[in-house]
């Protein structure tokens, strides 16, 4: 649950999925899920949110920084298109642990191997088959 803060007088809880895959080892995926609209869901690098939760960064349409710079109980999460933004609110333990996670799966620093092993395996595969198909 992360909050959307609508003004500074107006904020609602909504619930967001965060998700990381493999495939993509370089992103992390947050899906939020708004009152009467469908889900939108946003990707950008797991290294951003990394560093978001500690320090103010991000450029273009991402930027994430803790809500307080003397406590980092919290971090904003600000997302625009264009003139349009949103801006949400999450407790930081949450994305810690998402983020603990993530590095279980595929350590911060390692992602370069996995892509290189994702090409090369579809490289292989490109080569099966173009085979058969010349034997076929």
């Amino acid at each position: 649950m992360m909050s959307f803060l609508v003004s500074e007088e107006l904020s609602f809880r909504i619930p967001v999925e965060l998700r990381y895959e493999t495939s993509d080892p370089y992103a992390v995926r947050l899906t939020f899920h708004l009152p009467g609209d469908a889900p939108v869901t946003w990707a950008f690098g797991r290294e951003l949110l990394i560093d978001g939760v500690g320090r103010p960064c991000g450029e273009g349409d991402v930027h994430i920084a803790p809500a307080d710079s003397e406590m980092l109980g919290e971090v904003l999460i600000r997302l625009q298109v264009g003139s349009d933004q949103a801006l949400f609110r999450s407790s930081v333990p949450p994305l810690v642990a998402f983020l603990d996670r993530t590095d279980k799966l595929v350590p911060l620093g390692q992602e370069g191997a996995l892509a290189d092993f994702d090409a090369h395996l579809e490289e292989a595969l490109d080569r099966i088959l173009a085979e058969e198909q010349s034997a076929g």
